[in-house]
């Protein structure tokens, strides 16, 4: 019988203190899971106690009326209603349509290669097409099996225009007869673009910009359209050739968010003018203490999760905060998401910055004679990571709700963890708007 249970006892695998350790280890990540125990950033400062949980942050940003924004992006998309109409006739009279229609037209200096006597990779002739799309319709730009893209639909039109040789190749490889699109930079989905800029090749030469427009409007009509065509030299790249990016974010805001803001300043058209935006901000300069900024903004009326926090922000706030971040080259690698924080290999983390600002107007809609209260935020830069504008919306509504100083999101860039920026903000409210290929000019701004 001892014999039997020695035997028994040899038979059993030995346990080393570094399993121990994993196993322990991973009981306690279990447990986590199991719990849905979620930990929480340490923040350091003041307004810890009163800034949202991650959780806290998502309810806030997503309970809002969203679908008048996707709406809007709709009928921008099919050229029923100008974005410029977001911003009054101080947006027409300072910038003017011609600005930001003119993208099209920023390839000129491409053009290093005479259209005579090419030959060898020279011959094959470049064309430049910028689209506008509706992102609720859609799955996204990249193509993935199953999605409906826009990618996918985009190089589905483009396959008759393949030339020969590169359809016997993708028929002895067993592919469908699609085109190759290369693109200014791809969106997620649900988010739209106004003027997204994408390049398609051929060698053949009786392909004609208004045969390539008609193919890709006929596929998906109302919710794709193409804004403008042109050929281009070979040397053109959408997204290497580009100099900036500009997105629009816009924001709902629900009755009593950022009522200090307007009260007493009439209609609300009258904000969004240069003048009464200065004067808000020199009197926001002035709730520079914490005390004041919690009086004059915090409203503790409602509650989340039990424990009473601030359920409205200043607008005013929110552009000082994303000010701070112009003109300097800084690395947004807590404000990315779905790419390593640190890495060795790939593109850096590091983005520049030309233009942030934030501000509140009305978002036209036919079931309000005013329209809706909304904030919008304009983000222009040389790059910008996986998903870093909705998160850096959303972290600045955030911080500007908790009362934090004007550094907040410039002192978040020396975080430790992703987890200390908020949770990105729904995609429904970003659009690309344009792609620059020429040295960004500050006058060329929707928000000043």
């Amino acid at each position: 019988m001892l014999r039997t249970s020695l035997q028994t006892l040899k038979s059993l695998p030995i346990i080393t203190k570094q399993q121990t350790r994993r196993f322990t280890k991973n009981s306690v990540v279990m447990e986590a899971q199991n719990d849905k125990v979620y930990v929480q950033y340490n923040h350091t400062d003041s307004c810890k106690f009163s800034r949202w949980t991650a959780r806290e942050s998502f309810q806030f940003m997503y309970a809002r009326p969203w679908q008048e924004v996707v709406d809007f992006y709709s009928k921008s998309v099919n050229g029923k209603l100008p974005l410029l109409e977001l911003f009054g006739t101080q947006a027409h009279d300072v910038h003017g349509d011609d600005k930001i229609e003119e993208v099209s037209n920023e390839t000129g200096f491409l053009e290093g290669v005479s259209n005579v006597d090419k030959s060898g990779r020279w011959a094959r002739v470049t064309f430049k097409i910028v689209l506008s799309y509706h992102g609720g319709s859609f799955d996204g730009w990249q193509k993935q099996p199953g999605l409906n893209t826009v990618q996918g639909l985009v190089e589905k039109s483009l396959g008759r225009f393949v030339d020969e040789k590169k359809a016997q190749q993708l028929k002895e490889k067993c592919k469908p007869l699609e085109g190759c699109a290369l693109v200014a930079g791809r969106t997620d989905k649900g988010v739209s673009a106004l003027q997204q800029v994408c390049s398609f090749y051929t060698w053949r030469k009786d392909v004609k910009p208004h045969e390539i427009e008609d193919a890709i409007n006929d596929v998906a009509p109302g919710k794709i359209r193409v804004e403008s065509i042109s050929e281009v030299s070979r040397a053109f790249h959408p997204n290497f050739s580009a100099k900036w990016r500009r997105y629009l974010y816009i924001f709902p805001l629900n009755d009593g968010e950022n009522r200090e803001e307007i009260e007493g300043e009439g209609d609300i058209e009258n904000f969004t003018s240069h003048e009464n935006c200065e004067n808000q901000r020199n009197e926001c300069g002035e709730l520079a203490s914490e005390e004041n900024i919690e009086n004059s903004i915090i409203s503790d009326e409602d509650e989340l999760e039990g424990a009473k926090k601030p359920r409205s922000f200043s607008v005013c706030r929110v552009n000082q905060l994303l000010q701070q971040l112009e003109g300097k080259l800084l690395s947004y690698k807590m404000f990315a998401r779905d790419t390593k924080a640190s890495r060795n290999v790939g593109p850096p983390t590091e983005c520049f910055l030309y233009h942030a600002r934030a501000t509140e107007t009305r978002l036209p809609s036919p079931d309000h004679e005013k329209g809706i209260r909304v904030m919008c935020v304009e983000l222009v830069a040389n790059r910008f990571l996986r998903k870093m504008v909705r998160v850096l919306v959303a972290t600045s509504v955030r911080e500007a709700a908790a009362g934090a100083q004007e550094d907040a999101l410039l002192k978040l860039m020396d975080a430790t963890c992703r987890r200390a920026t908020a949770p990105p903000a729904p995609p429904d409210g970003l659009c690309l708007v344009d792609v620059g290929y020429t040295e960004f000019d500050p006058r060329n701004c929707l928000i000043p």
